[in-house]
Parts: C-alpha cells; sequence; structure tokens
C-alpha cells in the first residue's frame, strides 16, 4: 500500500537566506525544498531586502561563484518562483540578530503562512503574530 500524500497548509513561505542557499548549492536536506518551490508545491514569499541578501550571500567568495552564475541562479532558480512583497514599515529588536527582523516583516506584510529558518535567533520565537516558524525539516514533513 502506498503512503498517502499530505495536504499541505504551508503555501506561501518566507525562506530565510541560509535555507535558500542551501536549497540552491547543496545536496541534502534543504534542497529538496528546492525541487518543491520548482514543481510549485509552494511560493517563496519575499521582499526587496530579502532578495538582495540572497544575492549578497551567493557572493560570498567561499561558493566561488561568479557574477554570471550568481545572476543566471537568481534569474532562473529563484525569481521566477518568488511572490515579491511590499514592505512598509520596518521592525527592530524582535529577533537577537537584528538581521533577522526582515523575515518577519516580509512574513507579517505577505501574510505568510509560515518561515522556514535553520537560525537559532528565529526559530526560538516559535511563532510570529501566528506565522509558525519551523526549521527545514518540520516544513519538509507538510510534503511526505
Amino acid at each position: 500500500m502506498g503512503k498517502k500524500k499530505v495536504l499541505v497548509s504551508h503555501k506561501r513561505a518566507v525562506l530565510d537566506t541560509n535555507v535558500v542557499v542551501s536549497a540552491l548549492l547543496f545536496r541534502g536536506e534543504p534542497s529538496h525544498l528546492h525541487t518543491l518551490w520548482k514543481k510549485k508545491a509552494f511560493t517563496i514569499v519575499a521582499s526587496r531586502e530579502i532578495v538582495k541578501e540572497y544575492v549578497r550571500v551567493l557572493a560570498y567568495p567561499k561558493f566561488k561563484l561568479t557574477e554570471k552564475e550568481i545572476k543566471d541562479i537568481i534569474q532562473e532558480e529563484l525569481l521566477p518562483y518568488i511572490e515579491p512583497v511590499s514592505v512598509t514599515g520596518e521592525l527592530h529588536g524582535i529577533c537577537i540578530d537584528p538581521n533577522d527582523d526582515k523575515f518577519l516583516v516580509c512574513a507579517e506584510a505577505s501574510k505568510a503562512d509560515v518561515i522556514v529558518s535553520g537560525d537559532a535567533h528565529l526559530l526560538s520565537l516559535k511563532k510570529y503574530k501566528g506565522c509558525p516558524i519551523v526549521t527545514v525539516e518540520k516544513f519538509l514533513k507538510k510534503f511526505r
């Protein structure tokens, strides 16, 4: 008897930068996210500030990507699957790391269903204004 597909309750997700970079560049658990967003199993919601951070981190020397490779990754593997979110306000001081606040602002502005993160500071919040903050593993369980 085959496994039953579970109905997915998380259709719109804010993905933190490390999750996106891991999904795009490495094998393992996060790479399944890349496959799922390309199949449109869920939609990534991201603000301009978040996309800029994705680009900035992909440009880290340790990844050894050329400008063209980064541009191709962003234009072919990411942007077609992102629902852009306009963020009008700023939030400061919710997370221990103020750089993480942008993910909370985006989730609130977009009314996202979930924030997916590997960041201990974000995960420690568990929820922000009704939006659960979960690990990649927990998010992926919804698709099995």
